[in-house]
């Protein structure tokens, strides 16, 4: 029968600490939410360091977050971490690998479970909730044998492994996709005259006449070309003097914050009737000169991102935005119609892959928490 045992068992706290040197670097940790581990934060000067000493992580400890535990924020040293620098708000703690071996907990602690157990262990008000180390280390865990933790371990691992080499052949064949893509696209605008913006696609505003009882869906543009994402309502009483616009399905928007870094997108059937601030743009293009996808793609090309930025005047993130009247004056490609529609063809064989391609990855990602959950959930109702 399945044993519990208390945390406390098998976690011991490290107190290796280190005295820091202005004049020597030093790695921090940066812990990861959800349970996916953790990764180098930076580099920086013992100067760089307010506190005089920190604990020094070793590589197989378990680290983790006391304001982020109930996030899953948390994991096993890795070797290239080795000699990190913490602060006391990361505690690192020993793991006796006579009772439990460090990479079956490090399996263990990527589950809900664990996740909730760290929950329960934090307490404090909304703003200032941290894991109580003493309540933690009391807090049960199941515990199977060495015998079957390493069973468990290795297959664990074996299905891990195989995740990866399907993630990184849908990986690399996005890749080709949109190389695929690229050549497609250079053929198509080989010897296309240009034209502007503001005579291929004009910028097309319909003002929404705000009711204070009403409520307006708003509307997002991820960058990158990631496409739209529908935002909560927003009540009429908290518009305020804030401008809303009504965006039409078809419409090809740009985010004027972020167009620099692709925030442009397509508005999709589903996306009818949202609204937008000042901040997005809407422009339509006219039917028989220019095809709304085609122009999208060609501002996703280095080509149509670089002209964007040069449209995007000023410094870093929010202080970059794309001018209006720069907008309409850029110079896109406008081949043949027929041209245009060949291309688009294309891009719909393309989105029908990737369809194909997304599904498949979730079914992917979803792989190992299913494990975790039949793994774990399994030993714990046997208990």
């Amino acid at each position: 029968m399945l044993r519990t045992i208390t945390i406390d068992r098998f976690l011991t706290k490290s107190e290796d600490w280190l005295p820091v040197k202005p004049n020597e670097q030093y790695k921090q940790i940066t812990a990861r939410l959800w349970g996916k581990g953790l990764t180098l934060r930076g580099e920086v000067p013992g100067t760089a360091i307010a506190a005089a000493r920190q604990y020094s992580a070793k590589a197989g400890q378990f680290l983790i977050s006391r304001i982020d535990a109930r996030h899953g924020a948390f994991g096993i040293v890795p070797e290239e971490l080795d000699g990190a620098l913490v602060s006391n708000d990361f505690p690192c703690f020993n793991i006796d690998a006579s009772t439990v071996l460090p990479h079956f907990f490090e399996w263990y602690s990527r589950t809900p479970e664990f996740i909730e157990l760290c929950r329960r262990a934090s307490e404090g008000s909304t703003n200032r909730v941290r894991m109580k180390e003493a309540k933690f280390l009391k807090m049960t865990v199941p515990l199977p044998s060495l015998d079957e933790q390493r069973r468990i371990v290795q297959r664990l691992d074996r299905v891990a492994a195989l995740v990866e080499e399907r993630r990184r052949a849908i990986d690399a064949a996005e890749r080709e996709t949109q190389a695929l893509l690229l050549k497609a696209f250079q053929r198509a605008i080989d010897g296309a005259p240009l034209r502007s913006m503001a005579e291929v696609a004009p910028l097309v505003r319909r003002p929404v006449e705000i009711d204070l009882d009403g409520t307006y869906p708003e509307l997002g543009v991820r960058s990158f070309g990631k496409g739209t994402f529908h935002k909560p309502d927003l009540p009429g009483v908290e518009v305020g003097n804030k401008k809303l616009f009504r965006i039409c399905a078809g419409d090809l928007l740009f985010n004027i914050v972020f167009a620099w870094e692709g925030a442009v997108a397509v508005a999709q059937p589903e996306d009818e009737g949202r609204v937008g601030s000042h901040r997005f743009l809407s422009c339509v293009p006219a039917p028989e000169t220019a095809i709304v996808e085609f122009l999208r793609f060609y501002f996703s090309t280095p080509e149509g991102l670089q002209k964007l930025g040069e449209a995007s005047p000023g410094g870093a993130g929010r202080n970059r935005t794309l001018g209006l009247k720069k907008l309409e004056a850029l110079q896109v490609p406008v081949p043949l119609i027929d041209r245009q529609h060949w291309f688009d063809r294309i891009q719909a064989k393309a989105r029908a892959a990737r369809v194909i391609r997304a599904s498949t990855a979730q079914d992917v990602e979803a792989l190992i928490p299913a494990m975790l959950h039949e793994i774990f959930n399994g030993k714990a109702a046997a208990a």
